[in-house]
């Protein structure tokens, strides 16, 4: 078994997805090549990289998704620096997506395609290539990647984190910090904030330094800080149109999903109401926007503010009602699409970016800040040229993929191609129409042109696209795993009927 410089692994007798059982039989990794070509001219910035969970992309008060909900610090970051208003993860799921943002690479390049499979032997993260090159780093907070350990990764100087989603409030499990067992002392958003700024406090200057802090918050269940609780009890939430049920065009399995763990007929096998859960999921935020700005203010106190690439976003979205659903893995807006702020005066002004963007682009831009050219072969580019406005080459494309999972049985297999415009969505292994949006007449996914004839056309270009892309990065492949997890399987008998085929599907004997 090799593994080459992007840290794929490459060989091995059963195909991209043939082999998870690491120990057994394999060979070491090859030794990782670290050392990258520097750019001339460019001088390191520090980096700070602010890693939120389930924060969907219009959860911010610059946004008014809803008539509340304050986040003045990313406001902030919105007005002076830059605000990728199209921004995707590739997998809506958690440690995918934080591998595709530490690797540059798609789940089906770097193979951390759920949150039970373990992490390849070999796999590089950019963290180790700013290492190499001089730079101090830490990860403090939420790691969630091959499986449930906390223990310290390659890549990293400094390490505070915790056992898979983690704890809000103090629990037996505590923290891990450079390998030690460390009790939790009180709220994890403060605590993780408390680290970080301790952390930077302490570095001297000489060498610059790269600072990954992954939040828990704002992971359900969503308990905010005392300080927080009930703020937005009486405010209004407005429900999503698409929430309503027997929409025409819809594919059976997502209206049967209303009647699950992650549908609004019967959430986590219960009965929330969707409007209070909001209200949670926004109180819960305003400790990390609370915690930015205390970073921040530090940076300026150091004098180092302006000249610190700070990169906020969402490891994925979240749905709160919209076609039924709560939660993410479906490749709705809501649930693919993810804020990202970005602020660095040195490097470019304010303003806005409407190009497609997404998670595989973090690790070449961190690469492109810290005066590194990025290993050949990255899924992702740098989005500074996109920053800057300049007329940068861009994709006109985006795979989004998740990998059906037991422990969830209510979502399929997705693959989707989105473009600037429309959006084709591809199920395997059910028996259910596929979807077709135009994103421009249709930015709320309502209207599944697959429902009717006359699109048959653009949805064979599409799929004809997606394919061939998948062919083109070793996407081939579907995984199989070994059953993990509590199985999330159950109706409420009192919910929704089951739905009906879809009408494309009848026709009678003969004609």
């Amino acid at each position: 078994m090799t593994v080459d410089r992007r840290g794929v692994l490459l060989a091995g007798t059963g195909g991209a997805f043939g082999l998870y059982s690491w120990a057994a039989g394999a060979a070491a990794p090859a030794p990782k090549r670290l050392k990258l070509r520097r750019r001339h001219g460019v001088r390191p910035k520090n980096i700070l990289v602010v890693l939120t969970d389930d924060h969907r992309y219009d959860a911010m008060g610059f946004m008014k998704a809803q008539s509340f909900g304050d986040t003045p610090t990313l406001d902030r970051l919105a007005r002076e620096g830059v605000h990728f208003r199209n921004a995707f993860v590739t997998t809506a799921l958690c440690s995918p997506s934080r591998a595709s943002i530490f690797t540059g690479l798609y789940a089906h390049q770097h193979r951390v395609v759920d949150n039970n499979h373990p992490i390849p032997p070999g796999l590089i993260y950019y963290p180790e290539y700013l290492r190499a090159a001089g730079y101090e780093t830490a990860l403090i907070g939420k790691w969630h990647m091959g499986v449930e350990t906390d223990t310290p990764q390659p890549g990293f100087d400094r390490w505070v984190s915790f056992k898979g989603q983690g704890d809000y409030l103090p629990g037996p499990n505590g923290l891990n910090v450079d390998g030690a067992k460390v009790p939790q002392r009180g709220y994890i958003t403060d605590e993780l904030t408390d680290y970080a700024l301790d952390w930077i406090g302490k570095r001297s200057g000489k060498r610059p330094w790269m600072l990954h802090l992954a939040h828990k918050a704002v992971h359900s269940e969503f308990i905010p800080a005392e300080r927080h609780k009930g703020r937005y009890t009486n405010q209004t939430f407005r429900y999503p149109d698409s929430m309503r049920p027997k929409v025409p065009g819809r594919p059976m399995w997502v209206e049967n999903q209303r009647n699950s763990w992650h549908g609004v007929g019967y959430p986590y096998h219960g009965t929330l109401d969707v409007g209070d859960y909001y209200k949670r999921y926004m109180e819960t935020l305003l400790a990390v926007d609370e915690g930015l700005a205390r970073i921040m203010d530090l940076l300026a106190r150091r004098g180092e503010l302006d000249d610190t690439l700070i990169l906020y976003m969402g490891d994925n979205g979240f749905m709160f009602g919209e076609h039924g659903l709560i939660d993410k893995r479906a490749a709705y807006e809501e649930s693919m699409r993810v804020p990202m702020l970005m602020r660095c005066p040195s490097l470019f002004g304010p303003g806005e970016v409407s190009q497609v963007v997404a998670n595989i682009d973090v690790a070449p831009t961190m690469l492109a800040a810290a005066g590194l050219v990025a290993p050949d072969g990255l899924a992702g580019a740098d989005m500074l040229p996109l920053a800057r406005g300049e007329e940068a080459p861009w994709r006109t494309e985006l795979i989004y993929e998740y990998y059906w999972e037991r422990n969830f049985p209510q979502t399929p297999t997705v693959h989707a191609l989105r473009e600037d415009r429309y959006k084709y969505v591809h199920f395997h292994g059910i028996w259910d129409v596929d979807e077709l949006y135009d994103l421009a007449t249709d930015p709320n996914e309502n209207n599944n042109l697959l429902a009717r004839p006359g699109h048959e056309e653009l949805a064979e270009r599409m799929s004809a696209k997606l394919f061939r892309l998948l062919e083109e990065t070793g996407g081939m492949q579907i995984p199989l795993s070994a059953d993990a997890g509590e199985r999330n399987e159950l109706r409420d008998p009192k919910g929704p009927a089951q739905a009906p085929f879809p009408p494309r599907f009848f026709r009678p004997p003969g004609t």
